[in-house]
Order: structure tokens, then C-alpha cells, then sequence
């Protein structure tokens, strides 16, 4: 007995699911309409709808028993509901009812009393009108909408809505965080086409909003079908919808933020040396707003964002890190030893990415692969001067990140600094021998960098060789670190560039190609500083290199300098955004599950159910019925299969061929699964 049930337990619990679902999930989900309540048919018109009510009203006014009022107040309510005309279009089209529990709370105020003690209207109008700056969308504007640049994020709402009505100020201000980054536009229901084409799909087809309306839609940059259209199903507030958009839409990365204890081990400390921090003091610990978000993702290569919330018994402490009185504020920290720059008051996107213009870039710029070429420290003839410039210098800093590089970029800070201070009245006094450095400064002949000597050991040992170079370049092998100073002159060799131009136009082969690209177009000398960490003594020193280089004929010849290694990859945030949805994952199955839902009110669940229990009992009991019999052994059935063998594939295909055409007929894909999964399990 128990290995018969354990037999035909798929077809038991597809069976009882059947049944389940048919008595009870089936039921409430299709609860009587308002026109049933008033017993007239569906989508019947306003007059129909008054006729019906006075009717069911004369009737219970005039029984002699006692009425239901909970009955009568549904009633009422369907009547109120139906002869407004834009509650009407909600319901008729879309299934919107907002108000419904109105009735439940009516039953339990007015229970046991008559008719006439009834207070009416039991439905009020909106209080407020819906106040929307937006653009308006209609049908015709729409499909001028696809594709875009920018992404579109749209609410559809009624002008009979008391929810959207409520929103109105919370979309507002919506719009206006969005401005920067997005297009803005509504849609109101009665634009019927456009609306129930943005609308979502029950099973049966009908349009619906999931929660109701006011409903959000996003169509990201670029979406050409609407298989791309995004919507919004969680709380409607100011903050979600922003950060959902931000992030989902936008690809947008998040700023974390940092108390005081945490800013330097957790930020300043983990963060590219060669970019500039930027900090946002906050009052109320608001997420950042998208613009700043926006600025965050486009300045990546030269920024790292931090939010701080502003604390009344830190001010001290802030005010004498960086200069801060009070919130909002934003500070950019560029170089060790160069005063924060601090900016006190709240921003818009025009005034915000003027101040990431002006302070995206560290006063003395590190050396690296995406910046030689800009700065002008490259060996393939690169000049910030110009292609007409025969000799230029790059003077770099180089060692290990620590304190004694930071005091070392600290002074070439002042020295740049000194020079870009020098003027004629200096030129005649004293100092006139910086003249010539001086001048080689402001031509854009000498540029100052320095150079990160633990990632760029190669760069590092060829230029101040093997020996010595312990302290300074590759990993820290003791405790000692001793940044170096050197300066490289460049020499351009402008035959070697004609050739190439040359050979490049004749079309030579690629190994000619790859050899002449890889070799150095600029003559190179290095001069090594072995003075103190002083200012004056460096200027001085940098003023005679560049004297002496720029007087003496020096012979030119290349050497194959090594490649700098390259820079930090593309940032986690921006692939997951673009190709892996991890950070998405919470929406991804909550919307999938939700998605799942319409199929709950499917009425042809039951019957699917019902029928895969029959094909699996029959299945079963026919294979059972098939093991019962005993094979009979003789020599003409040795070389013959069992009879008990023979039907079991014809009947898994009829059985297969049959879930196939009942799938395909009831066009219905997701229900295939349950018959498949039957087929499987009963062999």
C-alpha cells in the first residue's frame, strides 16, 4: 500500500492543487464587479447605471424585512463609483478601484441602521488638484521618444486620482533631482492607447497597474522596443525612486558615507593616490543627489566621492582638518602639503561640475599611462610645448607611497609654485638666475610629476638603475623609504619623425610598423638630484640642468624605455550596472516573483493542473500495470524486446505530443513546464 501511494504521488498533489486552486484561489480572485453588484452587464453606460441603482433602491425601501446594509452600501458605493466619468475609465479600462475600503469601514459605522439614517456621498472627490510641471506626453509625442540620449522616466496618472493627487509634490520634486540626468514627462489615462501600452499585462491580456496609480515607467537611453520599458513597483517616496533610477536605469554608482573615525582607514586610505578626494559635508545624511552621482561616474578617473554627516560636537575637529564651519560644504584634497579647498553652501549640477573643472586635477599630476603623453614625459616625442619644440624637461619625484614622498611632493609643490610666482621684477633682482627654468616653466617646456616607484619598478630602475634603488622602486623590502628627484631631457630627432611619416605612407609591413612604434623618437638624458629637501637648493639645481641642456649640443640617441604599467581597471559598479545585475539582484527576483503573480488569477491553472494529474496517473498506472505481467524466457523472445518494454516509448512520445499540442492550443508557454516536469517524473 505505502509503495502505491509513493507511486502516485505527483498525480495525488497535482490533483489536490487542482482542486485547490479551483475552489478557493479561483473565487477571490474574481469577486463579483460593481455591475454585477448592481446587476446590469459590464462597460454599461452612466444611465444604465443610474436606472439600475434607483431601481435596487425602490426595492429595498419598500421590503418589509429587514435589509443588508452592507449589501446596500456596495450598492451605493458601485453607483457613486460608476457616475463619475473618470473613475468610470479607470475601472473600466484598467481595474483601478482605490477606494474600496471605504465599504468596510461604512458597514461598521452604519451597522443596524435604516436606509434614510445613511450618510451620503460615501465617495469624495479629490481634494487637491494634480500639479505637474512635467512634460505632458501624449500618443502622438510618443513615438518621437524612441530612442533617445537621455533616458525618459514617466508617470501615468487620472485626474480623478486622490493618490496621485497626494504624489503630485513628491513627483515635483522628483522631476527637479532627475532634471539633470533624465528626460521628465507624464501621461494621463485618458490618453487610452499610450496608457494601456505602458501598462502592465494580466494573463488574460487586460491592462492593469500593479499598485495602483500614480505608476512609474522608465525607458532607458537608447531602448528601441518595449521589451526594454522598466518599471517601478516599490514605495513611492522620493528617495526610492530617485536611487531606483540612479542606479538601475543610470548605472550610477552609490557614495558611501564615512564618519570621522572611518574617513582616513576606510576613504583617504584605500583610495588611488592620484586622485582628488572630494567630500560632502551633509546636514541630514541624505543620499547623494543623481547629478552628484552622475559627476562621480564621469570623473572616475580623476575623483574618488565621500559623503560625511555633519555632527555640531565635531565642528572643531572638521574646521581644523579642513577648513569647514558648517553643512552643506564640499572640499577637494589634492596634493600632501596644498590647502583643501572648501566650498560652503548647496549646489546645483552648472555650479557643481564648474568646481569639478577646476579642482579634477592634483597640482603636481602623477606620472602614469594614461597622463605621460599629456604631460609631456613621454619617450615618443610628446611635447606640452608642441610638435615644433626641439628640447623640453619632465623633473619627477619618484618613490614608494609614504610619508617621506609625501614631503617630497610637498616641496616640489613649492618649487612649481615658485616658478609660476616668478615674474619681470624678479628676473631683474637676484634671483634672475631661475630665469632660464622660469622660462622653460611658462613655454610648457618643464613639466613636474612624480611617480609611483612600487608599481612602476621598471620605469623606476631604468631611469636610476639597478643600484640603489632599493628604498625608492618595486615592493618595500624594510622600513626605510627614500624618494629620488631626477629630470629628463628630451631631445626630438625630427629626420627620425619624417621616416616615420614616410615609411608609414609607403604602407611598409607590420614588423617595420611595430618596430618603428616601438621605438623612442626622443633622444633622452637623465640628470639625478643628490641634494637636500629644500626648495632653494632645488630650484637652483633645476635652473642649471635646463641652462646647460639648452646651451650644450648633446648627441641624440634612443633607448627602448620601459612601458608604464597600466592604470586601475574599469570600476566594479559600472560592469555589474551594464552586464551583471548583483547589486539589482533584490528587484531582479522580486520582480520576477511578482511577474509570477498575474498567473494567479489565470483561470486555466486549475484545469492544466487537473489534466497533467490525469496524463500522470494514466501514465503510471499503465507502466505498473505493464511490470506485472512476467516475461515468458524462451529463444525467439532473447532476440526480441520484452513486451513490457515495447510501449514505453510510443507512449512517452504520444504523451510528450499531447502536452506539446494542448500547450501549444491554449497558447500558453509556462503551463508546458508542468507537463514536462510531469513526463520527467513519471519516467
Amino acid at each position: 500500500m505505502a509503495s502505491t501511494v509513493r507511486a502516485y504521488t505527483l498525480p495525488i498533489i497535482l490533483f489536490a492543487g487542482a482542486m485547490y486552486y479551483q475552489l478557493f484561489v479561483i473565487p477571490n480572485a474574481f469577486p463579483r464587479s460593481h455591475y454585477d453588484v448592481l446587476q446590469i452587464e459590464s462597460y454599461s453606460s452612466v444611465d444604465k447605471v443610474k436606472e439600475a441603482y434607483e431601481n435596487l433602491e425602490s426595492k429595498m425601501n419598500s421590503a418589509e424585512e429587514a435589509f443588508d446594509t452592507h449589501e446596500f452600501l456596495k450598492i451605493r458605493y458601485a453607483y457613486e463609483l460608476l457616475t463619475n466619468p473618470l473613475w468610470k475609465r479607470d475601472y473600466d479600462i484598467f481595474g483601478i478601484d482605490e477606494q474600496l475600503h471605504i465599504v468596510e469601514s461604512a458597514s461598521k459605522h452604519y451597522a443596524g441602521k435604516h436606509i434614510s439614517e445613511l450618510d451620503f456621498p460615501l465617495l469624495q472627490a479629490q481634494s487637491g488638484s494634480v500639479d505637474h510641471s512635467s512634460k505632458v506626453i501624449t500618443a502622438s509625442d510618443f513615438q518621437y521618444i524612441f530612442p533617445d540620449v537621455k533616458p525618459w522616466l514617466m508617470q501615468l496618472y487620472s485626474s480623478g486620482s486622490e493618490n496621485c493627487a497626494q504624489f503630485s509634490k513628491s513627483w515635483n520634486k522628483i522631476a527637479s533631482l532627475l532634471d539633470d540626468v533624465a528626460n521628465i514627462g507624464v501621461v494621463e489615462l485618458g490618453e487610452k492607447e499610450l496608457a494601456i501600452y505602458l501598462a502592465d499585462r494580466r494573463s488574460t491580456g487586460k491592462p492593469f497597474f500593479r499598485n495602483g496609480v500614480p505608476s512609474l515607467v522608465a525607458i532607458p537611453a537608447g531602448c528601441r522596443s518595449p521589451k526594454c520599458i522598466r518599471r517601478f513597483n516599490s514605495e513611492l517616496t522620493v528617495d526610492k525612486v530617485t536611487d531606483w533610477f540612479a542606479t538601475t536605469i543610470l548605472g550610477l554608482p552609490q557614495i558611501n558615507y564615512y564618519s570621522r573615525e572611518t574617513l582616513v582607514p576606510n576613504f583617504l586610505g584605500k583610495t588611488s593616490h592620484h586622485k582628488v578626494k572630494v567630500l560632502f559635508f551633509s546636514t541630514f545624511g541624505e543620499r547623494a543627489a543623481p547629478f552628484i552621482r552622475q559627476a562621480a561616474k564621469d570623473y572616475w578617473a580623476f575623483s574618488s566621492f565621500a559623503f560625511i554627516l555633519w555632527r555640531e560636537e565635531e565642528s572643531s575637529y572638521w574646521l581644523g582638518a579642513f577648513g569647514v564651519e558648517s553643512a552643506p560644504a564640499i572640499v577637494f584634497l589634492k596634493d600632501p602639503g596644498v590647502k583643501p579647498v572648501v566650498h560652503h553652501g548647496s549646489v546645483n549640477n552648472s555650479i557643481f561640475l564648474n568646481l569639478m573643472e577646476n579642482n579634477k586635477q592634483q597640482e603636481l599630476r602623477q606620472l602614469r599611462s594614461m597622463t605621460s603623453m599629456e604631460l609631456g614625459c613621454d619617450p615618443h616625442g610628446y611635447s606640452r610645448a608642441g610638435y615644433d619644440t626641439m628640447i623640453w624637461y619632465c623633473a619627477i619625484v619618484v618613490g614608494r607611497p609614504s610619508l617621506e614622498l609625501n614631503r617630497m611632493r610637498e616641496t616640489m609643490y613649492r618649487v612649481q609654485e615658485t616658478f609660476s610666482k616668478y615674474s619681470q621684477v624678479d628676473a631683474s633682482s637676484e634671483n634672475q638666475s631661475l630665469a632660464s627654468a622660469v622660462d622653460a616653466f611658462k613655454r610648457r617646456r618643464l613639466t613636474f610629476a612624480w611617480l609611483d616607484g612600487e608599481k612602476q619598478k621598471d620605469y623606476c630602475q631604468f631611469y636610476l638603475g639597478q643600484a640603489g634603488t632599493d628604498h625608492t622602486c618595486g615592493q618595500r623590502r624594510s622600513a626605510t623609504d627614500i624618494p629620488r628627484l631626477f629630470v629628463i631631457r628630451y631631445l626630438r630627432n625630427n629626420s627620425a619623425v619624417d621616416l616615420r611619416t614616410e615609411q608609414k605612407s609607403k604602407w611598409k609591413s607590420s614588423l617595420v610598423q611595430d618596430l618603428i612604434s616601438d621605438s623612442d623618437l626622443a633622444g633622452q638624458f637623465v640628470a639625478g638630484y643628490k641634494g637636500e629637501d629644500d626648495v632653494s637648493q632645488i630650484t637652483h639645481w633645476l635652473a642649471n640642468i635646463i641652462s646647460d641642456g639648452d646651451s650644450r649640443d648633446l648627441p641624440f640617441f634612443t633607448l627602448r624605455t620601459p612601458e608604464l604599467v597600466p592604470d586601475d581597471t574599469e570600476p566594479i559598479w559600472s560592469v555589474a550596472a551594464q552586464n551583471i545585475p548583483l547589486k539589482n539582484l533584490k528587484q531582479s527576483i522580486l520582480g520576477s516573483l511578482s511577474g509570477l503573480s498575474i498567473y494567479r488569477e489565470d483561470p486555466r491553472v486549475g484545469p492544466f493542473l487537473l489534466l497533467g494529474a490525469l496524463i500522470s496517473l494514466g501514465t503510471i498506472w499503465l507502466r505498473r500495470s505493464q511490470q506485472v505481467h512476467p516475461s515468458v524466457p524462451n529463444q525467439s523472445s532473447s532476440n526480441q524486446p520484452s513486451e513490457s518494454n515495447q510501449p514505453s516509448q510510443p507512449s512517452s512520445k504520444v504523451n510528450f505530443a499531447l502536452i506539446c499540442y494542448l500547450a501549444f492550443f491554449s497558447n500558453c508557454r509556462n503551463y508546458l513546464y508542468i507537463f514536462i516536469l510531469t513526463d520527467v517524473f513519471t519516467g
